[in-house]
């Protein structure tokens, strides 16, 4: 077992902040020998009961939970901050050219390490990932996942049609590439395989079908696709499958909507949408430096805390233009308080926090597993330095309460404010 001793953030059941600013927090080996939290708390509370366990002392530092990335395109490490008019041109110009060189898993597995890197640089321990239409993606993604014993999600995508040369798969043959898939990767260690409809336009009925019976024989699998970015994609998806009600509602025709069901976006809905994923247990990923950056539109917040259904946060990088989750909470803030249909909408600190950790979490099912550091989570952390930078420095020093403290970290914090991150109990 190993200690702790620095402030510590964590949340409670509701989304709460708690915070020990002079906290204990003791990992070590669950009954299955995971490394989890053991105890957390005040620092006088534990001090004495734990003699024999060597503490790390992290004066000025505060210990807090692995973010988790919600939606995000490891292929896509290289597109970030491509110019682009739009959704559907930035794909034909920039994303498939790029993504049809993963065929090359030597290729892949390198842009994996990379991408790896760059998470945990920004004190990301978990994230549910787009590879790309070829199985060697996947393989790629996750060996590299793997040796690092990390907790990550990831799945091929399904494209057979109205993709190019390079990119576009086999129906049949994506479905039995998706099914090896799962027995080979899910529940290996600490992977989790997700099955992926690239999004509706690119998938035939047959395609689809499969997936969703797929999702009916593999029930703890996750599902990921896109859903209602972009208006000129609304319109299209509308043009293709009219007997549908909606965009969303292509999926729940081919039975695709479930608990582990993460849609990103989310964005053009109306509130019969809102409510088939607060009835089927979906989740949606908020991807706001994307959808800024893309001209997509904006995710109504107030619109899903009226209807009441699961939504996180996501940096959908390379469409998001940083793997930073302080500067994907910033922009999800400028949302909240600007693009919804009832302006003003101010999400607190807290709640921006919490929509990176332990929301995220929950909205994959994961609650009590990872984005938190209450009793029994793994023991997936980040150790804060509020004093990394001059303005951090000098604004952190003053904050009067957790929300000031919280939201000059959000709005002025990077990677530089990760001093380290500790996987699985190591790195600590």
């Amino acid at each position: 077992m190993k200690a702790y001793r620095a402030s510590i953030l964590r949340f409670d059941d509701a989304g709460n902040a708690v915070f020990d600013e002079d906290g204990y927090l003791l990992t070590g080996p669950d009954a299955k020998g995971q490394p989890v939290v053991r105890d957390v708390g005040a620092w006088t509370s534990f001090a004495s009961l734990y003699p024999g366990v060597s503490v790390a002392h992290l004066p000025g530092r505060i210990i807090a939970p692995g973010f988790v990335d919600l939606h995000i395109h490891y292929p896509q490490t290289d597109v970030i901050g491509a110019p682009s008019a739009g959704l559907l041109p930035w794909l034909e110009d920039y994303t498939f050219p790029h993504e049809s060189r993963f065929a090359d898993e030597d290729y892949a597995r390198a842009v994996a390490e990379v991408f790896l890197d760059e998470l945990l640089r920004n004190g990301v321990t978990t994230a549910l990932t787009f590879s790309t239409s070829h199985p060697q993606s996947v393989d790629a993604f996750f060996g590299a996942s793997q040796a690092r014993g990390l907790r990550m999600i990831t799945g091929k995508c399904l494209q057979d049609r109205h993709s190019p040369d390079g990119v576009r798969d086999q129906t049949e043959q994506s479905l039995i590439d998706t099914e090896n898939l799962i027995n080979k990767w899910h529940n290996n260690g600490r992977l989790g395989y997700a099955i992926t409809p690239r999004f509706a336009p690119s998938c035939t009925d047959a395609q689809l079908a499969g997936a969703g019976e797929l999702a009916v024989r593999y029930r703890d699998v996750w599902i990921q696709s896109h859903v209602a970015e972009n208006l000129d994609e609304v319109k299209w998806v509308r043009e293709l499958f009219p007997k549908s009600r909606s965009y969303l509602a292509v999926y729940d025709d081919f039975g695709l909507m479930r608990e582990r069901s993460i849609y990103a976006h989310c964005i053009h809905f109306d509130d019969d949408d809102r409510a088939l994923m607060r009835r089927t247990g979906a989740a949606a990923a908020v991807s706001p430096t994307s959808n800024l950056f893309l001209g997509s539109g904006f995710f109504d917040y107030e619109g899903a805390q009226r209807i009441g259904y699961h939504y996180g946060l996501a940096s959908d990088v390379g469409g998001g233009t940083s793997f930073s989750p302080f500067h994907t909470m910033l922009a999800a803030y400028y949302v909240g308080r600007e693009g919804q249909t009832k302006p003003g909408l101010s999400l607190s600190p807290q709640n921006l926090w919490w929509q990176h950790t332990g929301g995220a979490a929950k909205a994959l099912g994961l609650a009590g597993v990872i984005g938190n550091l209450q009793r029994g989570c793994e023991a997936d952390f980040i150790v804060l330095n509020p004093k990394a930078t001059p303005m951090l420095a000098r604004k952190t020093s003053v904050a009067r309460n957790l929300d000031e403290l919280l939201f000059a970290m959000i709005v002025l914090g990077d990677d530089r404010l990760v001093e380290r991150t500790v996987i699985a109990g190591q790195g600590g």
